[in-house]
């Protein structure tokens, strides 16, 4: 058995349950953990608005797979032969064939790429299809401006991004200059283009991108934030951050 671990925000759960689609075709016995790294009720249920479902590790299964029973005699034979841990987490940020092959093992990561399931693409495209999606009367409004001419989605990540830990995830990557030149492309080749502007921070985004042509969209919580990534998707075109949520957007 392979079990791919959740943990993250949307995007992150949407690789995480990609992987799990790529190892199910290869015939393996594959189940995600859904609890380790959240709460009760705590994010895993974020999957749901896409009608998905999966096969889901015990807590008996993890407490064998990590070796982590609290028993006395296994907590013993710890001391004497060492731990057992069978959970193997993925090289950063980079596609790593041994996730494909290594077996029995509980798999840990973001696996960001495209190349874990560039073979059954369609069939993950399928699968994240907005199928319990309610639009309040205001996004509806908002769905019917972006496909109604020629949208540009722009994803601007701020909050946790900038916290002085996370610096290296934003700084000097999409600073402003990366969004401005993006912009300015985007309107050279799409002059009736209008952009819509979605972000954590909407008061920074209004204060620093004025133009008529420039729409942020606001109303959504990050709970829900599954509803701008379907408007994302609704875009013709899209200017990322260097998110998984962005990806997953366009």
């Amino acid at each position: 058995m392979v079990a791919v671990q959740m943990s993250g925000g949307l995007g992150n759960q949407m690789f995480q349950y990609a992987l799990y689609l790529k190892l199910k075709s290869l015939g393996k016995e594959v189940k995600m953990d859904d609890f380790t790294c959240y709460g009760p009720g705590e994010r895993k249920k974020m999957l749901d608005i896409f009608g998905v479902s999966y096969d889901r590790m015990t807590q008996e299964e993890y407490i064998r797979m990590t070796d982590s029973d609290l028993r006395l005699s296994h907590r013993i034979r710890r001391k004497l032969t060492g731990r057992k841990n069978l959970s193997y987490r993925e090289k950063w940020f980079n596609f790593d064939p041994e996730i494909l092959v290594r077996e029995p093992a509980l798999f840990e990561g973001y696996f960001q790429t495209e190349k874990y399931f560039a073979d059954i693409k369609e069939q993950v495209r399928e699968a994240f299809v907005f199928r319990n999606l309610e639009l309040s009367e205001n996004m509806k409004e908002w769905e019917r401006r972006i496909t109604s001419g020629t949208a540009i989605s722009v994803h601007i990540r701020r909050g946790d991004y900038l916290l002085p830990k996370n610096s290296y995830l934003f700084e000097g990557i999409c600073d402003d200059a990366y969004y401005e030149k993006a912009i300015a492309f985007m309107k050279e080749k799409y002059p009736d283009a209008v952009f819509f502007f979605f972000s954590n921070d909407p008061a920074w985004v209004k204060e620093h991108y004025q133009d008529e042509t420039y729409f942020v969209v606001e109303g959504n919580d990050e709970d829900a934030g599954y509803v701008d990534m379907y408007l994302m998707s609704q875009c013709r075109h899209h200017i990322l951050a260097n998110s998984s949520f962005s990806w997953w957007g366009a």
